[in-house]
């Protein structure tokens, strides 16, 4: 079976056999892997009757230095992770499918390359060749991966121990975790809560302390969005700065990266997953260190749309502004001036055909027709969103292909942009739940991310800081966007905002469901 394609999109002719060529791709016979790393889930979860402490652990690098030293082994490492990772999967279930053998066997004899010997986890919507990847969907159970997606390739070369697969949405097409197949995952700072979407499984764990970072995704704030939910810090990279893993729609907005503790992990990251790659964008390399230049910073705390801040939120936000003023930035009250409710409807039209291609593939692998049998409420009210308005597709991408121009103009007088990550704290468990009633999800979906997706659509860099945290300790993001290519500015920001408020001690309480 070819690599599924996350955003493989409609623009004209007939839906039904655009759709139906879609699907096609993906109904190739599954032949038997000389390699089977996984084929089953772990146990049930069982929330409100678990408990457990969370402690500190080191992080990437960190450990890389331990390893290098001699002080500890890849086993050792791999064998500590596993252990946290069995205590806390009761509580936060963020755990698709588990490699715990093939882990350890890798670690026995560790790959080189530049994380070589640190354990993660891989999210459920990337191809590891030999591990089952269920696209966080009931209708791919039994798939294992025949090869390696691009970007697995890149993290495959930088030595990482894959202990499994991290819990995904459905196909990533929402911004809360809790996909049929395996249950909602939860927040470990408040078990009631979401750890965010589509990559809130990999921040559930990284902010567990199972593992110091995990691979996540972006196609419209899903690795921002968790970060923010979950106390982490979360880059999505610049359209083409890292590998991809799919075709490119007519409008690309998916990028991959990873959730991690402090910073340095994630540029570190970046520069291994960078490597040599083929792109227009100039280097960003190894960033080391805080932003020498001082910025000039446009705070615009106000939706575009008729989304609601929550007061935490803006209250946080407002304390952000702050500390870039203290930290000697220039920081001038803004109002971004996107038509957001145009913007809104291209965008969700654009993601629901996503959605329709998505039904077409799982029908296709699983031998059955598109329906609730195997897909989710919410997948199916998407598509059948596109299905009503599919004519107005080819004036969506027009609009979301020119807007790329439309949103860098807005950097003429400004270096960064400054808003929230998400307009409220995390969300409890079952509002955006994907079995939900679809107009009630679909308002709460949209005013819970309504900043995220013009990064995506523009390419443009972008990063959730969690220097924040409301009265009841729970994360608050503040997401600091640049341009397309300010990977490295970015990051060299989150440096001087990490020294100034750390983060990295506020460790979760695991408070029950």
């Amino acid at each position: 079976m070819s690599q599924l394609n996350r955003r493989r999109l409609l623009q004209t002719g007939s839906a039904i056999a655009a759709l139906g060529a879609l699907g096609a791709c993906a109904g190739a016979e599954q032949d038997a892997t000389d390699e089977v790393i996984a084929d089953t889930p772990p146990p049930p979860v069982e929330p409100e009757t678990a408990s457990y402490s969370a402690t500190a652990i080191p992080d990437g690098l960190d450990q890389l230095s331990q390893l290098a030293s001699g002080e500890t082994t890849s086993l050792a490492l791999t064998e500590a992770a596993i252990a946290r990772a069995q205590a806390t999967h009761p509580m936060i279930n963020a755990i698709a499918t588990e490699s715990y053998d093939s882990a350890l066997a890798t670690a026995g004899t560790p790959p080189e390359g530049a994380f070589g010997g640190v354990p993660t986890f891989i999210k459920d919507l990337l191809d590891w060749k030999g591990a089952q990847t269920l696209y966080g969907s009931r209708a791919f159970e039994g798939y294992i991966a025949q090869d390696d997606g691009e970007f697995a390739k890149a993290w495959r070369k930088a030595g990482v121990i894959n202990l499994g697969k991290s819990t995904s949405p459905e196909m990533g097409l929402i911004s809360s975790t809790e996909p049929l197949v395996t249950g909602a995952t939860r927040n470990p700072y408040d078990l009631s809560r979401i750890p965010g979407g589509s990559s809130g499984g990999a921040a559930a764990l990284v902010a567990a302390r199972v593992v110091p970072f995990a691979h996540a995704s972006d196609g419209g704030g899903s690795i921002r969005i968790p970060a923010a939910c979950c106390g982490l810090f979360g880059l999505k990279p610049s359209r083409g700065a890292l590998p991809i893993s799919r075709d490119s729609g007519p409008v690309d907005i998916s990028v991959n990266h990873a959730v991690t503790l402090p910073v340095r992990d994630s540029a570190a990251l970046f520069a291994a997953a960078e490597g040599d790659l083929d792109t227009d964008l100039p280097r960003t390399g190894n960033i080391t260190g805080p932003v020498s230049r001082r910025l000039k910073i446009a705070y615009a705390p106000t939706p575009t749309t008729d989304a609601q801040l929550d007061n935490e939120t803006q209250a946080g936000l407002d304390r952000t502004a702050q500390l870039c003023r203290e930290l000697g930035h220039e920081v001038m009250d803004y109002v971004m001036p996107t038509d957001g409710a145009r913007f809104t409807d291209a965008f969700l039209l654009y993601w629901a055909a996503g959605a329709a291609a998505f039904a077409q593939q799982a029908s296709a692998f699983s031998g059955k027709p598109v329906g609730p049998d195997i897909l989710e409420p919410w997948t199916l009210g998407l598509a059948a969103e596109f299905l009503q308005r599919q004519g107005d597709m080819p004036e969506a991408i027009a609009y979301l292909q020119a807007f790329e121009a439309e949103y860098h103009g807005l950097f003429e007088d400004f270096d960064i942009l400054l808003t929230p990550t998400v307009s409220t704290v995390p969300p409890k468990v079952g509002e955006q739940a994907p079995d939900g009633d679809y107009d009630t999800v679909r308002a709460n979906v949209l005013n819970f991310a309504a900043f995220t997706a013009p990064m995506n659509v523009s390419g443009a860099a972008s990063m959730s800081v969690p220097i924040q945290w409301s009265a009841d300790g729970l994360p608050i993001g503040s997401m600091f966007s640049g341009k397309r290519g300010d990977d490295g500015l970015l990051l060299s920001l989150a440096y001087e905002l990490e020294e100034a408020q750390p983060w990295i001690n506020r460790l979760p309480e695991f408070r029950p469901a």
